[in-house]
């Protein structure tokens, strides 16, 4: 369940996480570009007893020598030779180098796993230099490490060669790193989202809903209809008033639930016989309003009698298939070029009025009535 939930998440933004990915990608070919190459020279040393220390009859001395080389200190001890400061200020002297130049260069020596073997790297933007450094630092090492122990000796195993290609950066290898880093970002930032949005989304909701027949309050619907107005003041519209007579009685008698279902039934009702960009609200209690823009009193007469008698048929509201007569009763009034919503309201009450009286329970306000004509 979970899972499933923060695929619709991730589904809702997916934009959030190409575009993060596609950001980071261009941002590390970006740096790539702008970045200085750094070449690596590697140079390898091999640890072993020094034979020609020992006569012939020292055979257990060799062997004793190898036990104590398996320990690892003395290998640890030519590591850390290699990486002392001395051995480099001394390969600097010889190469003519002064440490202002080699500001961008570092090195490191480290023994190789399972192995009496020691790695040297050089790092630096100059391939050539970073390989005279490496053999500079192993050959100088070799000749300290002669003079400090004679029953070992440290011999250059592979020396280093000048690379053709550097160590970083690698643009396709950090362009795609940098493309999965970033879907794995924008997945947090897409579901982050979705997080702060839907408690945001619940507010609003709570704002602009009636909670119990699932369509807009009277406020919000107010609203939207002084936009509406406002937005096309040379526009044609029409709202309807449509008053559930009967209603009060089962509001007195059937618990909230019930009421809830039956009120969202009456919203069903009055959706499938509407437009889509026709607007439902709740008046009051017994009352729903229904705005239809851009649509004249006589058409809106005619959508909302099939509304009125849609609402008119009996609604089951148990599952003992107990029914609901609402009795439907509809006032319409009409918005002509520039009006106010404020008139447009007036008339639509002014006509629910008129049809509590009506027969057919359906009246369209007389225009000219209100204005006087």
């Amino acid at each position: 369940m979970e899972f499933r939930l923060y695929l619709q998440m991730l589904r809702r933004s997916w934009w959030i996480v190409l575009l993060t990915a596609f950001a980071a990608m261009v941002i590390a070919l970006t740096l790539a570009y702008f970045s200085t190459p750094i070449y690596r020279a590697t140079a390898k040393l091999v640890v072993s007893p020094n034979v020609e220390a020992y006569t012939a009859q020292d055979q257990s001395k060799i062997i004793s020598s190898l036990v104590a080389l398996d320990k690892r200190s003395i290998v640890g001890t030519y590591a850390e030779v290699l990486n002392s400061t001395r051995i480099y200020e001394d390969t600097l002297a010889q190469l003519g180098l002064d440490a202002s130049q080699v500001e961008e260069y570092t090195h490191v020596a480290v023994v190789l796993p399972d192995a009496n073997i020691l790695e040297l790297s050089v790092e630096g933007p100059d391939p050539v230099t970073a390989t005279a450094l490496a053999n500079g630092i192993g050959r100088n090492a070799v000749q300290y490490i002669s003079g400090l122990y004679e029953v070992y000796s440290i011999t250059v195993l592979d020396a280093a060669t000048v690379p053709t290609e550097p160590v970083r950066p690698q643009p396709a290898r950090d362009a795609s790193l940098a493309f999965v880093l970033g879907l794995l970002l924008g997945g947090v930032l897409a579901i982050i989202r979705e997080q702060l949005r839907t408690p945001l989304e619940a507010l609003l909701a709570r704002t602009q809903i009636d909670s119990d027949s699932n369509v807009f309050n009277r406020r919000y619907f107010e609203d939207q209809v002084d936009e509406f107005v406002a937005s096309a003041p040379d526009k044609l519209a029409s709202l309807g008033l449509v008053r559930l007579e009967n209603l009060a009685t089962y509001l007195e008698v059937m618990p909230q639930p019930v009421i809830q279902q039956l009120l969202r039934q009456v919203t069903d009702v009055m959706r499938q016989e509407l437009r889509g960009n026709d607007l439902i609200g709740r008046w009051d209690d017994l009352t729903f309003s229904i705005l239809l823009p851009e649509t004249s009193g006589k058409a809106a007469e005619r959508t909302l009698r099939r509304v009125q008698q849609a609402l008119a048929q009996p609604m089951s509201f148990s599952p003992d298939g107990e029914q609901a007569i609402l009795e439907p009763k509809v006032g319409i009034g009409e918005r002509y070029h520039n009006e106010p919503a404020s008139i447009l309201i007036e008339r639509a009450e002014s006509a629910l009025e008129e049809a509590e009286h009506q027969e057919d329970g359906l009246v369209l306000f007389k225009t000219r009535a209100l204005v006087g004509f």
